[in-house]
């Protein structure tokens, strides 16, 4: 599993994790997502950068992705692959 990056804010209302990525993300990518013994697999729905969609970030980038679950803070993001 390659690490992606780590949540550093969750949205509760609106289901969306702020993410600080250390390895470039896609839309449509599968990803694991892991804090302590809690882990679960999504997809990524859709992501944002500045508020507006793109498909895809890179490494260092801050971008919000929407998910199915509810990731904390400080939860890791990893390849599902």
């Amino acid at each position: 599993m390659k690490e992606l990056g780590k949540v550093t804010h969750w949205y509760d209302k609106a289901g969306v994790a702020v993410v600080k990525l250390s390895s470039s993300l896609k839309v449509g990518d599968s990803i694991k997502l892991k804090k302590g013994d809690q882990e679960l697999e999504d997809s990524v729905a859709s992501m944002q950068v500045d508020h507006k969609e793109v498909t895809s970030g890179k490494k260092g980038e801050e971008v919000a992705i929407k998910l199915s679950q509810k990731a904390k803070e400080g939860t890791t993001l990893y390849s599902a692959d």
